[in-house]
């Protein structure tokens, strides 16, 4: 039994760098690759490397381990790295767009039952929608083929909804696809300002902080009072109301667990998720050379975030009275968009520049005003010595 005040509780497994599809929104932009013809296998997840690591973490307090991607489901061993999680009793999560997942890997899934969630990703409720978002024709067929193999093997996979121009007007008929393929769950992901997310931002195709956080309230106090499914509309705690966070299993409400996970990135590479393709300072070093318990407790970023979160995140994310739970969103995002793991949450900044933050959320000074800082004025207040305290060095 681990009592460390820290215990790691999920491995994510990024299995391969590839992808069979071309999300113009995806975070990771991995490699396209649609198929295993001529891909390069050094490029997918060594099974040793899995199983060395789930054994190492498990006297750390693991629980669950995710499989994705890139397209988790590519991975050229992929049924033998199900039954690693399999045997070692782990919880598993799979990510997946759903393409390859045919009826013997669904059934294999479904073996898990219950300590199993899949999700699978559908961008909208009919083929011109979500084969334009997933940039391969043919993808939403083969997605919803998908997602009826796993419901035949018995489970009830969360359907996951990237949030576009594009695709906005379909969120009720989405759900009601989900309902109608025996679904248990949607969620709804705006999109993030990374990789190919900033290029849909800069070309009008990603939603304003205006319509995010107006269709927020809507799915949550509207749209959820239309189905039986649980939805869960991704955007920070101060959005959500106290009866949303706790009124159990229908409201769906998701935290990062940055404090508790740890990436394993395709190469073989420890990183704080799978934000270390995309920024070098938070990979940690390689799984293969670097024994996992003194990574752990060791690495001075971990260390750091394990010491500084929550007091010392700025802007809005340090006024706001949610940030012991929240934690500041996602700190892989916010060090990505400003080179600081303390940075506030995008989607919160914006919305307190815009005057949508929600005002009973904020701690007040002694004249009784909000002491948050304008937009991206944490800036100023972090300049220093160039050396590491959660900056990015220049």
């Amino acid at each position: 039994m681990n009592d460390s005040p820290y215990p790691l509780r999920s491995i994510y497994f990024y299995l391969t760098k590839y992808c069979n599809l071309k999300c113009r929104h995806c975070w990771m932009a991995p490699e396209h690759q649609a198929s295993l013809s001529g891909a390069n296998l050094s490029s997918y997840l060594d099974l040793g490397l899995i199983r060395s690591t789930i054994d190492q973490a498990k006297d750390l307090g693991l629980e669950s381990v995710k499989l994705t991607g890139g397209e988790p489901l590519l991975h050229p061993r992929i049924e033998e790295v199900i039954k690693i999680v399999r045997d070692s009793g782990c919880h598993l999560v799979i990510e997946t767009n759903g393409i390859l997942c045919s009826t013997s890997i669904a059934e294999l899934i479904g073996s898990f039952a219950p300590k199993v969630c899949v999700s699978v990703s559908l961008d909208g409720s009919n083929a011109l929608t979500h084969d334009w978002v997933r940039g391969v024709s043919g993808s939403y067929r083969r997605a919803i083929i998908g997602i009826e193999n796993l419901v035949n093997a018995g489970l009830k996979p969360q359907i996951i909804m990237s949030l576009l121009r594009r695709n906005k007007d379909q969120i009720q008929s989405v759900v009601k696809l989900a309902e109608e393929l025996g679904a248990g769950s949607v969620k709804f992901n705006p999109i993030q300002p990374t990789a190919r997310g900033v290029t849909l931002y800069e070309g009008n195709e990603a939603l304003s902080i205006n319509e995010l956080v107006s269709l927020g309230a809507w799915v949550e106090n509207i749209l959820v009072q239309k189905t039986n499914l649980r939805l869960i509309y991704t955007h920070p705690m101060a959005f959500r109301s106290l009866s949303r966070m706790f009124a159990g299993e229908k409201a769906g409400c998701s935290l990062c667990g940055v404090l508790s996970i740890l990436g394993v990135l395709a190469d073989g590479s420890y990183s704080l998720c799978g934000i270390g393709e995309s920024v070098p300072e938070l990979v940690f070093g390689h799984a293969a050379d670097l024994p996992l318990a003194d990574l752990w407790h060791d690495n001075h970023i971990l260390r750091e975030l394990r010491e500084g979160l929550p007091e010392r995140l700025t802007g809005v994310c340090r006024d706001c009275l949610m940030k012991a739970m929240c934690r500041g969103s996602c700190i892989a995002q916010n060090y990505y968009s400003n080179g600081n793991l303390w940075s506030p949450y995008w989607y919160c900044d914006q919305a307190y520049g815009a005057g949508l933050f929600p005002t009973e959320r904020l701690s007040k000074s002694e004249s009784g005003i909000g002491r948050v800082s304008k937009p991206l004025s944490y800036r100023e207040e972090e300049r220093g010595d160039p050396q590491w305290n959660g900056k990015r060095l220049s």
